[in-house]
């Protein structure tokens, strides 16, 4: 019988080439296809991060700080940089002098935010492990700890005075702490608000908090409760600061291929969007006002792009674009009243700048 009439050749050859291709596949690239996935899972979320961080493990810039990825800084005062790694440590770094101030370590897990008390001159860390723990300059030891999240803590940030502790965290929650007795006085929960960060608003009783449902919510701290959202964006908002004077909120965006990664200003006393800031190529990761010491009013965005860029708050023109070649997504940055600036990174540690005040040009003065 001839079975060529059933089977065609050359169809036949085509499927015993599939069928190698099928038992030769190597595990590896199953593998790689794993941590491209976005998953809403906190511990997936985390495996992927390490899966991506991972590759980029040797390339990280020797640094007298940090052994891992920095995620988060806060401003102390002029040459005192604090932050905070996926190697769960916080540093104090003297980036003037070049030392090494103080190092903190406690926390099981990986840190996610950190945060400078002025009034108290306390530390604050937030870390995967779901707590916050607070620390003092000159003591290894914790002072306080913040614990009643079920998921990571991925936001905190003080009031005026530092008598009050924000936290936000996957677990839907933001919750109001005494800082003095480390007692949870107030919380909200509101389904699907998985946070990303939280803000005092100066001078007022209103908090910012941005999140993965991509809303902006302002809250009453009287009682916690929401009193305004402003219209949802397209992507998750990453992070958000409010002006020295109250005024404003800016917010950034998540997003790839330039779709998404802009900034957005809001106006809080009339309650709308102003502008969008729209340039980088990926993922906006921070945003900050500018001290009010320069004839314009300035906002600073970092981005996975690896571009620092300023913008005029008021035409929403670039006024400067700083690439940092190699050194993974820039996570976080603060600025000081001497208008010199601190970026945080993946790859290459903290970088420190110089911005001049006469053509709003960035000038890189070191890296740690």
């Amino acid at each position: 019988f001839d079975f060529t009439r059933l089977i065609n050749v050359d169809n036949l050859v085509q499927m015993l080439k599939s069928f190698g291709k099928l038992f030769g596949r190597k595990r590896s690239s199953k593998k790689g296809r794993k941590g491209a996935v976005d998953t809403a899972d906190d511990d997936n979320n985390e495996a992927d991060d390490k899966n991506r961080h991972g590759a980029r493990a040797c390339r990280i810039a020797k640094s007298p700080v940090h052994e891992d990825a920095v995620v988060h800084l806060s401003a102390v005062e002029p040459g005192l940089c604090l932050s905070c790694s996926k190697d769960k440590s916080a540093a104090l770094y003297d980036f003037e002098n070049h030392r090494l101030v103080d190092r903190w370590t406690g926390h099981e897990r990986e840190l996610t935010k950190i945060q400078h008390g002025k009034t108290c001159d306390n530390i604050f860390s937030a870390s995967r492990d779901k707590s916050v723990k607070m620390w003092k300059r000159g003591n290894p030891n914790c002072l306080q700890e913040f614990n009643g999240h079920d998921l990571v803590v991925t936001a905190i940030d003080l009031n005026h005075d530092d008598s009050w502790l924000c936290s936000g965290s996957r677990d839907n929650h933001v919750k109001l702490w005494d800082v003095n007795t480390a007692q949870c006085i107030m919380e909200s929960s509101i389904h699907r608000n998985l946070v990303t960060d939280v803000k005092f608003v100066p001078h007022s009783h209103l908090l910012v908090q941005t999140g993965e449902d991509k809303e902006v919510r302002l809250f009453d701290t009287r009682t916690m409760q929401v009193i305004h959202s402003f219209p949802r964006k397209h992507y998750i908002q990453m992070a958000c600061d409010v002006s020295p004077d109250g005024l404003y909120c800016v917010t950034c965006s998540n997003g790839f291929g330039g779709k998404g990664c802009e900034a957005t200003l809001w106006d809080l006393r009339g309650r709308k969007l102003v502008h969008e800031y729209s340039d980088h190529g990926e993922a906006v990761e921070s945003c900050i006002f500018l001290p009010t010491i320069t004839e314009k009013q300035i906002i600073a965005t970092t981005s996975r792009d690896t571009t620092i860029r300023l913008w005029d708050m008021n035409t929403r023109e670039c006024l400067s674009c700083f690439p940092v070649p190699g050194s993974g997504p820039l996570t976080s940055i603060i600025c000081y009243d001497d208008l010199s600036l601190c970026v945080s990174s993946f790859n290459q540690g903290i970088i420190s700048l110089q911005l001049s005040p006469s053509d709003y040009s960035l000038h890189q003065t070191g890296q740690f």
